[in-house]
């Protein structure tokens, strides 16, 4: 490895001029919110290489069963026991490391990191990020078989769909700390005949060292945000991924740590932190006194304890939302009910983006010029259901697995809370025997059934609730999100006034509405540069998937002043 001056080698000096053009176009995105990727989501051998498939699927194979190698500090002895919701238990064995270890050494590794310029450290995080997408397969099999995901989904939410959120905060990141000019020749007259003048500086100051806590069912879409707001800032970042979805961060860490090390760096700026679900290790880490940055992606109680708790950090949360849904008129009750299901039976509602309530009033809503009463209206939405799950193969693609059992156990229980329009199946996937799939359990209830709306029912559980009419829905819906957080909303009218009326009143508390979607487009879906990702304006979480306070609250700028 050559190094130039600096201690920087010449391939870390070198990746930003060779992905610059990636960075402008990700910054000008930002400020048109259009859509843009330079990360194809189409998993084709055209586009990764011909034999960019089997290579992935190797890959994966070889990690199973086997010990992932990661030359950490502070390591005693192997952990892991990750089981796939598909069927088998994958037996790779990750170093078991001390949480005191990984964050002294991230410390001492930012020394060189935090004065390196702006563009060197992009420049390095866009190289990993080149890199990631080089092994989309991979990190697809590792997504698929440690969250329940179909493949299709894993490979784009967790390849290209996270990598393009990961290049976003790095570009809002790069945007916040190039506004401010480093240097400024700064005068000022204080008489006819006399100036004062100075040289001021700024220096680009990171917070610390950083911690993420990573989550089970998008490890990879949920961590990347963070990952790369936190490097490119100039800070050290420790993964404690879920006990269950290790290895699609571990193949993360171990693509970033090459990269530091070619680039001059101490790989040691990114490490990684596996526990248990027997003996977690989240409250050390995220409480560690030298730990001075928190994400966290998972259940509302464990980020709140983190927001009390870590005081001594800068914490971005995102919790659960009890996503609803609105009804009051539509012109094509089909192609709602179609694009409802499938919005329903996507990962099998194990989305933190996924419709929960559907609101609906008892005396039934507008279908073009007719009434179509409450019970014609769930028909058509389970009837959708069954539709779309006919197929037992496709059915399987589109529901995946259930990651955790738990999950099993709430459907369950929700089926005994209120009458059952539709039970929840389970269905034998054809190519994985034992595979822990279930169909969508659909639940009648009415607005004086609040204990049951009010809460989240993590999978897939879907309320239709009859309401009084659709002001109480709007109301209903703005109370769900008040008390218990959404994340997402979804409202189909053709009454103007209605629209107005219930846009304001979700996004008041923090709620960005959908109105009348009948094609692809699902609520769920949520893009890079263009769609924001959590208000942080309700209890859902405080932190947005990409704004500039994501970023700017990672480092602070510090000046030096001295007589020209």
């Amino acid at each position: 490895m050559t190094v130039a001056s600096g201690g920087v080698s010449t391939a870390g000096a070198g990746f930003f001029s060779q992905h610059e053009g990636m960075l402008e176009a990700a910054v000008q995105a930002l400020s048109t919110r259009t859509y843009k990727t330079p990360f194809p989501e189409i998993p084709s051998g055209k586009i990764y290489g011909e034999t960019a498939a089997a290579d992935g699927q190797t890959a994966f194979d070889g990690y199973l069963n086997a010990s992932f190698v990661l030359d950490q500090p502070g390591s005693d002895g192997e952990i892991g026991d990750e089981q796939s919701p598909f069927g088998m238990a994958l037996g790779v064995r990750y170093p078991r490391s001390d949480v005191n270890a990984l964050v002294s050494a991230g410390r001492a590794a930012m020394a060189h990191w935090r004065n390196a310029s702006i563009e060197t450290r992009s420049g390095v995080c866009l190289e990993i990020l080149h890199r990631l997408n080089k092994r989309s397969f991979e990190l697809a099999h590792a997504v698929m078989h440690t969250t329940g995901q179909g493949f299709m989904m894993s490979f784009q939410a967790g390849g290209p769909h996270a990598q393009d959120r990961g290049l976003e905060a790095l570009a809002c990141a790069y945007r916040e700390m190039t506004h401010v000019p480093s240097e400024v020749a700064w005068e000022k007259r204080i008489s006819k005949t006399d100036t004062e003048t100075y040289a001021k500086t700024q220096r680009i100051v990171p917070r610390g060292v950083a911690a993420i806590v990573g989550c089970s069912t998008f490890p990879t879409w949920n961590t990347y945000p963070a990952l790369f707001a936190n490097l490119a800032t100039g800070n050290a970042v420790v993964i404690k991924p879920h006990a269950g979805a290790i290895l699609p961060l571990a193949i993360t860490v171990k693509i970033a740590r090459d990269v530091l090390n070619e680039a001059g760096f101490d790989p040691n700026l990114v490490t990684l932190l596996v526990d248990t679900a027997d003996a977690p290790e989240t409250k050390q880490l995220v409480t560690h006194d030298d730990v001075r940055i928190v994400d966290y992606t998972g259940s509302t109680s464990f980020g709140s304890w983190i927001e009390e708790n870590a005081t001594q950090a800068a914490v971005f949360t995102e919790k659960a939302g009890v996503n609803c849904v609105v009804l009051d008129s539509v012109d094509d009750l089909k192609r709602v009910a179609e694009n409802l299901a499938f919005s329903i039976c996507l990962y099998s509602g194990q989305m933190c983006t996924s419709p929960q309530n559907v609101f609906v009033p008892a005396d039934g809503i507008r279908v073009g010029s007719e009434t179509v009463g409450f019970e014609d209206v769930a028909q058509a939405i389970v009837g959708a259901i069954d539709k779309l799950l006919g197929d037992p193969k496709m059915a399987c693609e589109i529901l995946g697995a259930i990651q955790s059992e738990a999950t099993v156990t709430r459907i369950e229980k929700a089926a005994g809370a209120l009458k059952v329009l539709r039970p929840s199946n389970t269905i034998e996937h054809p190519m994985h025997a034992g595979a822990r799939i279930h169909s969508p359990l659909v639940l009648q209830a009415t607005s004086s059934d609040p204990e049951v709306f009010m809460k989240e029912w993590f999978g897939p559980i879907v309320c239709l609730i009859a309401t009084s009419d659709t002001s109480e829905s709007i109301e209903l819906a703005s109370r769900v999100a008040r008390e218990s957080g959404s994340i997402t909303g979804l409202l189909h009218t053709t009454d103007p006034t209605i629209e107005s009326n219930a846009v304001a009143a979700l996004t008041d508390v923090g709620v960005p509405v959908c109105v009348n979607l009948a094609g692809q487009k699902l609520v769920n879906h949520a893009s890079a540069f263009s769609d924001f990702h959590v208000s942080g304006l309700n209890v859902s979480g405080n932190a947005t998937f990409c704004d500039s306070a994501f970023v700017a609250n990672r480092f602070r700028t510090v000046q030096v002043c001295r007589p020209a």
